[in-house]
């Protein structure tokens, strides 16, 4: 097997592939045009949608020639694979918008040059097709009975599948034909739940070129317990700042299950295999492997500045030094504090709790934590206690803490 798709496969990206013996010979033959799609049904990425795009800089990195597929057309439809139910229809305006914000946030981790990695919108194809011709020129080469045989089509049946997702599969298909006309592009890549849509990709382009096209799939990744990557108790972990700190973005990676890090660190870090093996290795201390992994990814997404100000806020709300400058703040009047501060107000103020109904909750199981002049945290059992201002610091500060693990820094003025 070709050297790139053996590491693909040490790294865990790879699921299922078309011909795996072709497609390693058309490696050594020399780069190979290579896709990846994501639609812009929001405005940011979460670290879930990146999967594809790690094994994309590993492919481009190798000397493979990469395309960044925002589906600025196809997202106008939405796509059924892994859906119980169908998208929420967004406007034309809004797809836009989130297709420029999705590139800018792919060109800062990838490095578009309009030759080994470029981006393309289906849009550009898509939006002005006449359905006529295309159901001629198309869909004739589709059977109905061979769609409803994948797993993604299959279940959405038991559901209900509308018609306009009917079609996705076509326009898949058919973006990987005009990258295939416009740029060679002979290889997709992408989630399993995209097996489907590979493959009808890979005949369309044989029966109308006459060409050999190839899919490449990757496992969906879950957590070690069955979760969905990604999710947290605030929500996805977007690559969006405004969506998600990059101190929050740190924890997420920090705190993972021990069975999850050398996956992860695999997966989602461009770490030498060797290296992971030392850092993963049985009876070496697993926090250390998760500070570098957490490292690794903030600074990939955030840039290292931005990740060492996450290690040093980290190491601050834990007691192991730091920077508490550098832990995630709130900045709230003294004279809160001087007229007696309600601790479950001040934990929903701060954003530790959703709502005053969820901090008065989190009070009551003994989970917030609020420190003492000195410095000190100890846990407030009672949810109409005041804080009064004798508990602020030198400084007119103080840490409260919700849970094992998320802090927040409050600053008076």
């Amino acid at each position: 097997m070709n050297k790139v798709l053996e590491n693909l496969k040490a790294r865990g990206f790879y699921a299922q592939c078309t011909d795996p013996e072709a497609l390693s010979k058309l490696m050594e033959e020399g780069p190979v045009t290579f896709y990846v799609g994501c639609d812009p049904t929001g405005a940011s990425l979460h670290i879930g949608h990146m999967v594809p795009f790690f094994a994309y800089r590993h492919l481009r990195d190798a000397g493979h020639k990469g395309i960044a597929l925002i589906g600025g057309g196809t997202a106008r439809i939405g796509d059924p694979s892994g859906k119980s139910e169908m998208r929420k229809m967004l406007t034309y305006e809004q797809l836009d918008g989130n297709a420029a914000s999705i590139r800018a946030q792919l060109d800062r981790f990838i490095g578009f040059d309009d030759d080994s990695a470029r981006s393309a919108n289906n849009r550009d194809w898509l939006a002005d097709l006449n359905y006529i011709d295309f159901l001629r020129d198309i869909g004739r080469h589709f059977s109905v009975n061979r769609m409803l045989s994948f797993e993604a089509y299959r279940l959405r049946m038991e559901s209900g599948l509308s018609f306009i997702e009917f079609n996705y599969q076509l326009l898949q298909s058919y973006d990987f034909l005009e990258l295939y006309r416009r740029y060679g592009c002979r290889l997709q890549i992408g989630g399993d739940d995209q097996w489907g849509n590979i493959v009808a990709g890979t005949d369309l382009i044989r029966r109308i070129e006459g060409a050999e096209a190839f899919g490449l799939t990757f496992p969906l990744v879950t957590t070690a317990d069955g979760k969905k990557m990604g999710k947290t108790e605030k929500g996805a972990v977007f690559l969006d700042p405004a969506l998600c700190s990059p101190y929050d973005f740190f924890q997420y990676w920090r705190n993972v299950q021990d069975a999850d890090l050398k996956r992860f660190l695999l997966m989602f870090t461009f770490l030498p295999l060797e290296e992971i093996e030392k850092l993963a290795a049985p009876g070496t201390d697993p926090n250390a492997a998760k500070e570098r992994l957490a490292w690794e990814l903030t600074a990939l997404i955030h840039g290292p500045a931005e990740a060492d100000r996450a290690l040093a806020g980290a190491k601050a709300a834990f007691g192991g030094g730091g920077d508490r400058a550098a832990m995630p703040g709130a900045e709230i009047a003294r004279a809160k504090f001087e007229a007696g501060y309600n601790v479950a107000d001040l934990f929903a103020d701060t954003g530790l709790a959703a709502s005053k109904s969820e901090a008065r909750r989190l009070v009551q199981q003994g989970g917030a934590f609020v420190s003492d002049s000195g410095g000190s945290l100890a846990p407030v059992g009672d949810p109409a206690a005041l804080i009064g201002a004798d508990r602020l610091d030198g400084a007119g500060e103080l840490v409260l803490r919700a849970g094992k693990k998320r802090y927040c820094r409050v600053i008076t003025g």
